[in-house]
This record gives structure tokens, C-alpha cells and sequence, in this order.
């Protein structure tokens, strides 16, 4: 019969049963997380009216519409930047609204009208908006321009529609045009550059209140 002294266990074995008794929920558990296979991705077609032009594509149904524009129509304008709806680079004027086009999928937009950086002026016939950039230096690296210059068309419509922000100080009256106005409406568009100054001016500009 075994004597107490032949079961006893030194410190090195002990932790070695224990490290092995512990790595065995973690084996089989790995097991079990194998992802299972995955189907083809379903497609659909999606018109869009995009700078004047219509463009069908046939797209995987999680396409957003900013992967449509920079990856099948070649629009590399329109910048990825956090990809998470918070920089606002990828802003573009969507039916006559601006939309972080990172956040919506391409098939919401069926027959929709989008305009993008490319669409709003050339180089010899530039934007207004695009314009009054470059004579103020509203940017210095120009990663977020083209998201700002978009934001900033269709945030001067929003002001001339009469749509008012968290900073309107009369809701009965049309708002203005100040830099309070702009600050507060162009907030989700970020410059990392830090270029908020000249992007003000400028379109301050453009609206007319400042030459």
C-alpha cells in the first residue's frame, strides 16, 4: 500500500498540474469560436445620379455609400477618414443634404442626386466655395477640404432655408450668417490642422457678409 510520503507533490509539479488542468476550458473553448463558413454576399443594383451623371452599380448590400464612390466609381475625392461618422471628412451633399457617407449604406440611395468634391467645380472653373479656400488658406495638409468645402455649401443653404442651430438666438427671425452660426454648424467637420480661422473667413465670404 502507498505510504502519505509517495503522493506528496513538489511546487514545480504542482504548478505545472495546474497550469495544464487550466489551459483545457481555453482548448476546448477555442474549438468551439471557429467561425462558421461564410455565404457569397448578396447584391443588388443601385442607380445614382452622381455630379450630373447617372452611374448603376451592382453592389453587396453592406457597401456604404462612401466605398461606392471612392472604390467602384473611382471618386477618391470624398476622404475615409475615422470611418465612424466623427471627422466628417467623408461629407457629401446627398438630395441637397450633407451626410457623412461613411454612415449609410449605397442601396438607401437608389435614383438619389450626390454630389461630391469633383462635382462642385474644376480647375479652371472653380466653386465659389473652393475659391474663397484657397484665397484665405482654409487648410494646410487638405485631407478634410474636401469634406469642409461640401459641408459648407449645404450649410449655407441650410441657413438661407431658414433652418435654425443651437446657437440661433431668435427663432422667429431668419437666421444669419455669423461666425458663431458657421462654428456651430460646421462642428462636425474636424481640422486637424487646426485651419478653423481662414475656413470661418472664408465662408463668411462666400455668404457676402465679408469681403
Amino acid at each position: 500500500m502507498p505510504t502519505p510520503g509517495e503522493f506528496r507533490m513538489n511546487r514545480r509539479d504542482l504548478m505545472a498540474a495546474a497550469s495544464a488542468c487550466a489551459a483545457l476550458p481555453m482548448m476546448n473553448g477555442g474549438a468551439r469560436a471557429q467561425p462558421s463558413p461564410v455565404g457569397e454576399p448578396v447584391k443588388a443594383g443601385v442607380s445614382l445620379n452622381v455630379n450630373g451623371e447617372k452611374r448603376s452599380l451592382n453592389l453587396d448590400t453592406r457597401t456604404t455609400l462612401l466605398d461606392a464612390l471612392r472604390e467602384h466609381l473611382h471618386l477618391t475625392g470624398t476622404k475615409k477618414g475615422c470611418d465612424h461618422g466623427q471627422c466628417g471628412a467623408c461629407t457629401v451633399i446627398v438630395d441637397g443634404h450633407r451626410i457623412n457617407s461613411c454612415l449609410t449604406l449605397a442601396v438607401m440611395h437608389h435614383d438619389a442626386n450626390v454630389t461630391t468634391i469633383e462635382g462642385l467645380g474644376t480647375l479652371d472653373h472653380l466653386h465659389p466655395m473652393q475659391a474663397a479656400f484657397v484665397k484665405h488658406d482654409g487648410f494646410q495638409c487638405g485631407y478634410c477640404t474636401p469634406g469642409q468645402i461640401c459641408s459648407g455649401v449645404a450649410m449655407l443653404e441650410e441657413i438661407k432655408s431658414g433652418i435654425p442651430s443651437h446657437v440661433t438666438a431668435d427663432l422667429n427671425s431668419p437666421a444669419q450668417v455669423t461666425d458663431a452660426e458657421i462654428r456651430e454648424r460646421m462642428s462636425g467637420n474636424i481640422c486637424r490642422c487646426g485651419a478653423y480661422s481662414n475656413i470661418v473667413e472664408a465662408m463668411l465670404e462666400v455668404s457676402g457678409r465679408r469681403a
